[in-house]
Formats: C-alpha cells, sequence, structure tokens
C-alpha cells in the first residue's frame, strides 16, 4: 500500500487503523482512498485480524474528497465516486466481516462523514463535528451517505444535515442517536480498543454471524428480515452442542458478576 497515508498497528487480533494525512485534513486524496480500499482487502484476508478501529491523525477525521486535487483537474469527481481510481473505499470498509469501530476524533465532512457511516459503532470525541456539504461543494454522495443517514437519524433530521451543510456537534449527534458516545479526547482510543475487545471476546463465529444477520436484515422488510434471522439461527444451531451451551452460560455469569457497566 502506499506509505505514509495510512498506518495500520496491530493489538492481537485488533487492527487500529490511521487516516494519516493531518496537514490535509486526512482529506481523502486519490492516494488515501486506494489506501483505505487495499488496507481493507488486506485486513479481510488476514485470518489474524477479527476487529478494526478507524480514525484520524491530527485534529480531523476526514474532510471528505480532496477538493484541491479535484480542483487542480489531477482528478475527477466521477473516478473518486464510482471507484475508477482502483477501489472505492466505503465499499471495501464494508466488506469487512469483523466489527470496525470508528473513532472520531475531529471533523467528518461529506467522504469523511460517509466513511464514518461505514462503520459499525462510532465514538466521538467531544471534538467531534459532522457535515455534509454535498449540496454546497455540487456534487451528489456516491458511497451511501444520502440513504444511511435518514436511516440512522430520521428522514427529517438528514434533510435538516444534508439541505443546508450545516456542522453537527458531537453533543447533538450523540442525542440524534448517530454516535454511541461522546468522550473526552483522551479518552477516545482507550474506550473505542476496549468496546473492540469486548467484541472479540465472544464466541469466535458469532462476531461474523451476528453481524452479517444484523445487516442482513435492516436492509429488508421487518417480515423478510425476521425470515433472515430463524434461517440464520437454525443454521447455527446444528454446530452448536449442550456442553458448549454449559460452558459459555458459566462465563456469562462469571462475566456479569464483575462488569459494572
Amino acid at each position: 500500500m502506499p506509505e505514509n497515508v495510512i498506518t495500520v498497528e496491530q493489538d492481537g487480533e485488533l487492527a487500529i487503523v490511521t487516516l494519516n494525512r493531518p496537514n490535509a485534513m486526512n482529506a481523502l486524496s486519490t492516494a488515501l482512498r486506494q489506501a483505505i480500499g487495499q488496507t481493507f482487502q488486506e485486513l479481510e484476508a488476514d485470518p489474524d485480524i477479527r476487529a478494526v478501529v478507524l480514525t484520524g491523525a491530527g485534529r480531523a477525521f476526514s474532510a471528505g474528497l480532496d477538493l484541491k486535487e479535484l480542483g487542480s483537474g489531477e482528478a475527477t469527481v466521477g473516478a473518486a465516486v464510482e471507484g475508477n481510481d482502483a477501489i472505492d473505499p466505503v465499499s471495501a470498509i464494508a466488506a469487512f466481516s469483523g466489527p470496525i469501530i470508528g473513532a472520531i476524533n475531529g471533523v467528518a465532512i461529506t467522504g469523511g462523514f460517509e466513511l464514518a457511516l461505514a462503520c459499525d459503532v462510532l465514538i466521538a470525541s467531544t471534538n467531534a463535528r459532522f457535515a455534509d456539504t454535498h449540496a454546497r461543494v455540487g456534487v451528489m454522495p456516491g458511497w451511501g451517505l444520502s440513504q444511511k443517514l435518514s436511516r440512522a437519524i430520521g428522514i427529517y433530521r438528514a434533510k435538516e444535515l444534508s439541505l443546508s451543510g450545516n456542522f453537527l456537534s458531537a453533543e447533538q449527534a450523540n442525542d440524534w442517536g448517530l454516535v454511541n458516545r461522546v468522550v473526552e479526547p483522551d479518552e477516545l482510543m482507550p474506550q473505542a480498543i476496549q468496546l473492540a475487545q469486548d467484541m472479540l471476546s465472544v464466541v469466535p463465529d458469532m462476531l461474523v454471524q451476528y453481524k452479517a444477520c444484523i445487516d442482513e436484515g435492516f436492509g429488508q422488510t421487518f417480515g423478510d428480515a425476521l425470515d433472515t434471522e430463524i434461517r440464520l439461527s437454525r443454521a447455527s444451531a446444528v454446530d452448536t452442542s449442550a456442553e458448549a451451551i454449559e460452558e459459555r452460560r458459566k462465563q456469562v455469569q462469571a462475566r456479569g458478576k464483575t462488569q459494572t457497566s
């Protein structure tokens, strides 16, 4: 992968992926988009990596597409949103089968907002802010923002954000249900990593299977989603023994006695 624009740190079964163009507010240049896509393809192919924390270096998560690069004519909007410059980064992120926790350290704007929405869980620093400026730039979204945002916070709130281009604070994002929680900046990565470790402590196969069940059902009608759950539940039950259930029951009880929150 291209050097410098992205970093990957492995902590056991967890990969910490950092967008690394801090001087450009982690704007999504062609090189960074390609690096994101390639990185997540490699992580999905690595059996030793089962969860990811995605964050940004410096004061931004990502300011979105690199408008300076686009304005210079070095790249085109069409190539960016269609993935013609190699790999669509949002699709590559979505193809990772394990959980992805977005540690939103600063602004997540337009394409950066779409990267955040590609994650499974969002933890925001008090410094985080979100904005959809597609309408102000004059570019239609192509990585899912117009559909994902309304499903996350409701169609009226989504229209307010997308049709105004106004910023949403971390606190308001929390109130609207866009993020799971808001923490102080120095607590962002510790809490994101701890949550990832909690997820990694569940039954290994369930981490992928349960995420897939939720994601598949989310795109269906309620009745079809229930049928999906039943189908996947029956398939999973075939390989579950009474002895395994009993051992896991004891583990859950023991964890319940020690977990305080």
